[in-house]
């Protein structure tokens, strides 16, 4: 339980500065498991009950339901009940039926799409293009793309060029698509989500009543994820704001891994330019995770590049010790999932309950051999992902027995025994546990209901039913006992105490669709996701061939380490430029592993040497001493003409610009300027340093 009494208490110094930072725009950089989640709590309870801000004026806004409804429940445990944590989707949903007579002459809102899909059907065989049922969720998801993009179909060919994606038809023929599920859709009198948030915008855009009315009610916001916003919730917070900058953000550049779906990782980058006065603190404690889990994610991230590296966060691990990250190859895909299977069965026997296992894949089509290694096993598992918990069939039937129940069985009974008898009426025994396989997922499922209504003994049948219909709303599903089968993508937001990352083999990590630079880097992004999902035991695995005497293939380029002799070894810095953590004797061309030097100003990671020289971003504002420069720019080329050397021999422009900055006043304080090493701090370091005292450049000629 939290306490409530003084929001500061069990905080790190970094989630300290989070929580007293001043009103007004904030940047929170958080890295896997550096407890965001309790800084931003912490700071929305601190600042309610300190009576900075009035609770009915904060929207904080994330990108799950669950994640709100935990968001909520922890600012309510610190005494700050009344906060509005949503969705980005459920926050203008509210806004849009609220003002909807104003918003459509008169009339509520239209009927909200759940899935585009059979519209988008609809739409394809109007301008002639013949898809299946998967064809038309490829479509609904680049129309999505698009919408979340602020792109109309008339643009869609070329934006889609632009932004090099790869769409499932010819883009000229998905543009016709999108345009004839914009008519579709008015015809039939509905909208999809992405209408309802353009709805929200249009609201205070085009309604000056509406945008004062909402911007009187939320004027605090904090925006969860934020490296996930596409342009359209961008906008939309834009417009929540209007001339207010009391806004707090939260994102790990380093974790963007939803690109194909419109998200902008751009938005977290150019935080501090767009909001100069921006506050920007760093969590980089990471409490999950082991120093050696901690140490491979580190190195994992450590080589990305590109301009979101710039903001990557190099965590240090706070938990004890644990086990080094085994790294193995095996000859084919069937021989990886069996070993996997193996040692998930020798985890279980040891004590590691088997909902604390993820075995995690690149694509979904990785999961049947698992599937089939796991049953051969005798070991429980669960597809995450592939179908919500509260939509299976023997889900839906269970809760229907239950509520069906509430009309026969006596209410003064124990809830567990209730519900036990409930679910021996659709089939299900507690002491009938199947061996493995799909039996034995869908066993594990319904006992997930039961263990949970063991779990509330003081709730009745019918309050246990109302209890499972506001989880199925938020989606929180109840623990099932099983290894959880998930891809990386899926598995964002999740931890284990074990996590099996397998199949890292070029073509499937980095993808083989991942042609470019910035698509490479997000696949390495997503592993690093993967890596940091384990809090204690960690594998990594890949297969020479698909399967048995298949085409062979290497280990991930990310990974090099698996390939057969070689060898993880954690902590050794090789000599030269070999990357560790990597063989022996593997040196990686043109990779230069440098010093990390950040931003004095904002605080993210600086990669120019122009940049790193100043030690600030190109773009942040410089106070810079002209008059010194100028006087070093005139000691540099008197002396650079004695010596009959070119001046930037010397010194560079950059580095002359840097002491104008920084102003340094002792030797040590001049040495870590980057530039001026040992050799130039002695021949010299007195001079520059006699000239940032105030000595003329003739006072230091003359004594020559």
């Amino acid at each position: 339980m939290a306490d409530s009494s003084n929001p500061l208490a069990g905080l790190d110094p970094e989630q300290a500065a989070v929580v007293t930072a001043p009103a007004g725009p904030l940047c929170v950089l958080a890295g896997a498991g550096t407890g965001k989640t309790r800084a931003i709590t912490h700071r929305i309870a601190h600042r309610v009950r300190a009576g900075h801000v009035r609770a009915q004026h904060v929207l904080a806004v994330t990108f799950t339901a669950r994640a709100a409804a935990e968001m909520r429940a922890r600012i309510g445990q610190l005494g700050a009940g009344g906060v509005q944590a949503r969705t980005f989707h459920a926050a203008a949903l509210r806004q849009v039926r609220y003002f909807a007579p104003r918003l459509f002459s008169g009339r509520e809102m239209p009927e909200l799409l759940d899935s585009k899909a059979r519209l988008v059907g609809l739409a394809a065989t109007r301008v002639g293009v013949k898809i299946d049922g998967t064809g038309a969720r490829d479509l609904a998801g680049e129309i999505e793309w698009a919408k979340s993009s602020l792109i109309e179909p008339a643009d869609y060919a070329v934006a889609a060029a632009k932004a090099l994606r790869e769409p499932p038809f010819d883009a000229a023929r998905v543009g016709e698509v999108y345009a004839a599920y914009e008519r579709v859709k008015r015809a039939q009198g509905v909208i999809d989500f992405e209408d309802m948030i353009r709805a929200a915008i249009w609201a205070m855009e085009e309604h000056e009543d509406v945008a004062q009315q909402i911007r009187s009610q939320y004027r605090h916001f904090v925006v969860d994820e934020y490296q996930d916003v596409n342009p359209m919730q961008q906008r939309l917070l834009e417009s929540w704001l209007g001339d207010g900058d009391d806004l707090t953000v939260v994102g790990d550049a380093s974790q963007t891994i939803y690109s194909f779906t419109g998200a902008s990782a751009s938005y977290l980058v150019d935080f501090k330019r767009r909001h100069p006065a921006a506050t920007v603190v760093r969590l980089i404690r990471d409490y999950r995770s082991t120093p050696q889990v901690v140490g491979l994610a580190n190195t994992v991230i450590g080589q990305a590049r590109g301009e979101l590296s710039r903001l990557r966060l190099e965590l240090i691990g706070q938990r004890p010790a644990g086990p080094e990250p085994t790294a193995r190859s095996f000859p084919d895909e069937p021989q990886e999932a069996a070993a996997v299977a193996a040692r998930c069965r020798e985890l279980i026997a040891g004590g590691t309950p088997a909902e604390e296992i993820a075995v995690l894949f690149r694509v979904n089509a990785q999961s049947e051999v698992y599937q089939e290694a796991l049953a051969e096993a005798g070991v429980p598992y669960v597809v995450h992902g592939a179908e919500r918990f509260f939509e299976r069939t023997e889900v839906r039937q269970a809760m229907i027995a239950l509520r069906v129940a509430t009309r026969s069985l006596p209410a003064d009974a124990p809830l567990a025994e209730s519900v036990g008898q409930a679910l021996e009426g659709v089939g299900w025994r507690p002491a009938e546990t199947p061996a493995g396989g799909a039996a034995r997922e869908k066993w594990e499922a319904v006992a997930a209901l039961a263990a949970l209504a063991e779990s509330m003994p003081a709730l009745s049948l019918e309050a246990f039913n109302d209890e499972l219909a506001r989880r199925a709303a938020l989606q929180h599903v109840p623990t099932v006992a099983g290894v959880t089968l998930s891809s990386l993508h899926s598995a964002k937001g999740l931890e284990w105490d074990a996590v099996f990352l397998v199949g890292l083999a070029e073509g499937t990590m980095p993808v083989i669709h991942a042609r470019t630079p910035d698509a490479v880097e997000e696949e390495r992004r997503l592993l690093y996701v993967g890596v940091t999902r384990a809090r204690h035991t960690l594998w990594l695995s890949y297969a020479g061939a698909r399967a048995p005497g298949g085409r062979p293939r290497r280990a991930s380029r990310f990974v090099p380490f698996l390939e057969p002799g070689r060898a993880y070894e954690p902590g050794r810095r090789p000599a030269g430029n070999a990357r560790p953590g990597i063989g022996k004797g593997e040196v990686v061309a043109r990779v230069r592993r440098t010093v990390a030097v950040s931003c004095r100003v904002c605080g993210a990671g600086l990669l120019s040497g122009p940049e790193r020289k100043l030690g600030r971003c190109a773009t942040c504002p410089a106070d810079r001493d002209e008059e010194l420069l100028a006087r070093l720019l005139d000691w540099r080329a008197r002396l650079a003409a004695v010596q009959k050397v070119p001046a930037f021999v010397i010194f560079t422009d950059v580095t002359l610009a840097a002491i104008a900055e920084r102003r340094p006043g002792r030797r040590e304080e001049l040495a870590v300027i980057a530039g001026i090493g040992p050799r130039k701090l002695g021949l010299y370091g007195d001079d520059v340093l006699a000239l940032v005292s105030g000595k003329t450049v003739e006072d230091l000629v003359g004594s020559d």
